[in-house]
């Protein structure tokens, strides 16, 4: 995989689903793009409890490669602190190519959709929209209520692309990582970003 070098912020919320970010940070390590990493903290809890990745103690390059074959990885990540509405990335004049919401939570759909911006992830979700650059929402909640779909139209209608967590299983996956990818995958494509993540659809 290969693209030139590009900048996305990746925010990572308290729904189940923690392996998609991985997946998809993983994937963006290894085309080369730096990645800005935004964890709430049940988004890190996620992280340890269903990737066993501790963001405290363990960096991702090292968790990656205890976990996967190591790889050629030219990305790079950077943390932000959730907390922190001074960071560079609450500002619309730091420049980066898009951003994922990976999973996103109701509540973090709700922030955003009605424009909190109450925590950095919601801030920076604000910024992506309101300076036309791409914003790609991955819902995972099951049943949606009414106040979960209006929230989901609400941003959408600003401007950001819905993509539910709803792995495909025509390409046939063996595993865990394979559905993940097919979720990364979709995302990238919406982020604009080729990639071979997934086959295509060949009837």
């Amino acid at each position: 995989m290969t693209t030139e070098a590009r900048r996305f912020v990746v925010a990572v919320t308290g729904a189940s689903g923690a392996l998609y970010a991985v997946r998809l940070i993983k994937a963006g390590l290894e085309m080369g793009c730096e990645m800005h990493l935004v964890a709430s903290d049940y988004g890190k809890r996620l992280l340890i409890e269903e990737c066993g990745l501790n963001l405290k103690t363990t960096s991702i390059g090292n968790w990656l490669d205890e976990r996967y074959p190591p790889a050629e990885r030219p990305g790079e990540v950077i943390q932000h602190s959730i907390h922190d509405l001074g960071d560079t990335l609450a500002s619309g004049s730091v420049s980066w190519d898009g951003m994922a919401v990976i999973p996103c939570s109701m509540k973090t759909l709700s922030g955003i959709a009605n424009g909190f911006s109450s925590n950095l992830i919601e801030r920076c979700a604000d910024v992506t929209l309101k300076e036309n650059r791409r914003l790609v929402l991955v819902p995972r909640e099951t049943p949606l209520n009414r106040i979960h779909i209006d929230n989901m139209s609400r941003a959408a209608n600003a401007g950001a692309h819905i993509c539910p967590a709803m792995p495909a299983f025509y390409t046939a996956p063996k595993s865990f990582e394979d559905l993940a990818d097919f979720i990364a995958g979709r995302v990238f494509s919406l982020l604009g970003v080729r990639h071979d993540l997934i086959e295509p659809w060949r009837g």
